[in-house]
């Protein structure tokens, strides 16, 4: 095993890392904070320095996954569609199967130019989660409670405010509103034979609401809905946990483009039409099934080195005093010194854990067992 596998499995290395992010983080947060101040003032300013503030912490992440972990995404597209990436606002639907599913689009979101300006339809929950909810408050991301009565108004005017947007922005929705499970998929195919949709294979039953309303509010900011069915080679299911340990992935993702005036305007036709999207990825997961590739041309997007050099900034302003402080402690000798020093490390442990916890599939929200079953 070579130096940099052996370090990929240590803790404290992990720990390091954790801490890099969550303390960078929070100084990000501060400085978002007085950014409002630029709010009433010049709005375009606020948002463009929000987009480099918010990828000066996401692209954390994918350098995790592109230069920690070196896992390769693929796409299959033809040459037209990706002519268009990064150069218009677009409408991101991306199947919900996997943990990391949303870094593997963040990822394609870096190497195009518009990861800090991506943006999220997020249940309110998270809102509460620091460093993830606190970045996304500041990017105007659009929360709900996922209560269509309760949240209409809300998404409307959060989506509305977006049509001026001055960065090119690529709205990610995960339709099927939870994360696919065995037990969840039971249950919205049972909905789907109720009201005499086609039962899915690989994928939960699509919400609508947010879809049409989404079509609908961005209609005239929006150029496209970019369809993309993601899935691993070698039936892998990866971890957060798993690319902190440096686990190689192979992730293959079939991306293809509509232009948003092929999407009806009325809401009953623009539904009708997602749900024979979803019979199309579902027909797309078979093929990939049983031949181990998407249709279309393979295309592997180059790294970027902005991740890597951005996370070395800020693993170089915050680790050099850690060390430094660390080693005062140590020498001091003093025992309550020590016990506080170790009890800082115990903390930023637990807050890394909880953080990465969120992503977990394992715990993953009861939404789908539970609104499905109410349906």
């Amino acid at each position: 095993m070579g130096l940099l596998a052996y370090l990929k499995t240590q803790s404290v290395v992990h720990l390091l890392i954790g801490f890099v992010f969550v303390v960078s983080g929070l100084i990000i947060n501060f400085i978002q904070l007085c950014t409002l101040l630029i709010w009433p003032v010049n709005r375009h300013l606020y948002r463009r320095l929000n987009c480099r503030l918010a990828y000066s912490l996401w692209s954390q992440l994918v350098m995790l996954l592109e230069w920690w972990s070196s896992t390769e995404c693929t796409l299959f597209s033809d040459q037209e569609t990706i002519d268009h990436f990064g150069k218009e606002h677009a409408i991101i639907i991306l199947n919900h199967n996997f943990e990391i599913d949303f870094l593997c689009g963040w990822t394609m979101c870096e190497r195009f130019g518009v990861l800090g300006s991506s943006k999220v339809l997020a249940k309110k929950e998270l809102l509460k989660v620091p460093l993830i909810g606190w970045t996304w408050y500041f990017l105007e991301i659009v929360f709900c409670k996922r209560k269509w009565e309760e949240d209409r108004d809300t998404v409307v005017e959060g989506l509305r405010n977006l049509a001026d947007y001055p960065e090119y922005m690529w709205f990610l929705l995960y339709c099927e509103g939870t994360r696919f499970t065995e037990t969840k998929h039971h249950i919205s195919m049972e909905v789907a034979e109720s009201k005499g949709l086609p039962k899915l294979k690989h994928h939960l039953l699509p919400r609508t609401k947010g879809f049409t309303t989404a079509v609908h509010c961005l209609r005239g900011t929006v150029s496209a809905v970019y369809d993309v069915t993601l899935n691993f080679r070698g039936n892998k299911n990866p971890s957060l946990l798993g690319i902190l340990y440096g686990k190689n992935y192979e992730a293959d993702m079939c991306v293809r483009r509509f232009p948003l005036e092929e999407i009806p305007e009325d809401e009953k036709e623009a539904a009708s039409w997602l749900h024979k999207l979803y019979q199309e990825k579902d027909a797309l997961q078979d093929k990939y099934f049983e031949e181990g590739t998407f249709p279309g041309t393979k295309i592997k997007p180059a790294r970027r080195l902005w991740s890597l050099l951005n996370f070395l900034f800020w693993a170089t302003v915050l680790l050099s005093p850690l060390f430094a402080s660390g080693f005062e402690v140590f020498a001091s000798g003093s025992p309550l010194l020590i016990l506080a020093f170790l009890g800082f490390v115990g903390a930023a442990s637990f807050a890394i854990r909880r953080l990465i916890g969120v992503t977990e599939i394992e715990r993953g929200s009861s939404y789908g067992n539970r609104e499905m079953k109410n349906k």
